[in-house]
């Protein structure tokens, strides 16, 4: 059994970076986080000239416990959140402290999107890839129309967003009906896409993903190279409600519970050579 208390003023982890401290503490699958933001602290100029971007891409969800902080939005809007207000911050924005007491919050979503974009503004690490989408998102779109549709794909990423804190992964950004996401390994990206699947099925769509494992090029918050073309390819040749991955993926996977079935070899464009898919077996989780 998992510990059953923690308490922030002895965390598991603690991070200083450039005008911000976070203490986390994890209990089962959740990371809670008490963020204080240093007087003066502002993202767009403490932050965005280390790890890039034009606007912080993590997804807040938490309460302020003291000091006051400003938010804008990409749209211009501007908010400002002050002791006991909860708050829900979308990707792309701005934040900075307000006045002249630290900003304290309590998060529990966005902690670790938001701290993994620090260190330097280009680097290359091995990640896993996962890649989703929607499986007939226009027929939707053209059935109940675009303002419906826009507040079910918005509830849909909420969705997505919730399994990826659960399962530790990063989202890098939204592609049209889908989404790019990175995990520090393979076995967390394939349960959180199962995850998303089954999410998608209870609230009456369609999710295809695929996983690959690999090598990418970090470039402030975003991440370039043959490995996220590679994961792109993959989902292609995904369908509904299926989580397909690479050979690679596969074989760090060896020894798990997860099941394979053989779907053969594929050209895939712009990868060389023949590639092997595999795909996961839905009712093993």
């Amino acid at each position: 059994m998992g510990k059953r208390k923690a308490n922030l003023d002895r965390p598991d982890e603690r991070i200083d970076f450039h005008g911000v401290v976070e203490e986390m503490v994890t209990i089962g699958d959740v990371t809670v986080g008490r963020g204080t933001q240093a007087v003066g602290w502002r993202w767009s100029r403490d932050w965005k000239p280390i790890v890039g971007g034009d606007w912080c891409q993590a997804h807040h969800v938490g309460v302020m416990l003291s000091g006051r902080q400003g938010i804008e939005l990409t749209d211009g809007t501007i908010i400002e959140y002050g002791p006991n207000d909860v708050y829900d911050v979308p990707p792309g924005h701005d934040g900075w402290t307000i006045g002249d007491e630290p900003a304290v919050m309590l998060e529990w979503t966005g902690i670790r999107t938001w701290l993994a974009s620090r260190g330097g503004s280009s680097d290359r690490v091995l990640l896993t890839i996962l890649f989703t989408d929607l499986v007939g998102s226009t027929a939707i779109a053209s059935e109940i129309g675009d303002t419906r549709w826009r507040d079910r794909l918005e509830a849909h990423y909420g969705a997505l967003r919730a399994i990826l804190e659960q399962f530790r992964g990063r989202e890098i950004e939204t592609t049209g009906d889908g989404m790019l996401a990175t995990f520090d390994g393979p076995a967390l990206a394939v349960r959180a896409a199962q995850a998303m699947t089954r999410a998608a099925s209870a609230d009456g769509l369609h999710v295809r993903a695929g996983v690959h494992v690999g090598e990418v090029e970090l470039v402030g918050d975003r991440i370039r190279g043959v490995t996220v073309h590679h994961a792109a390819r993959i989902l292609a040749l995904a369908g509904a409600d299926e989580v397909l991955v690479s050979e690679t993926t596969r074989a760090l996977l060896a020894g798990s519970t997860f099941v394979f079935e053989d779907r053969g070899t594929h050209t895939l464009k712009g990868i060389s050579g023949e590639q092997r898919v595999f795909a996961v077996r839905p009712d093993v989780v």
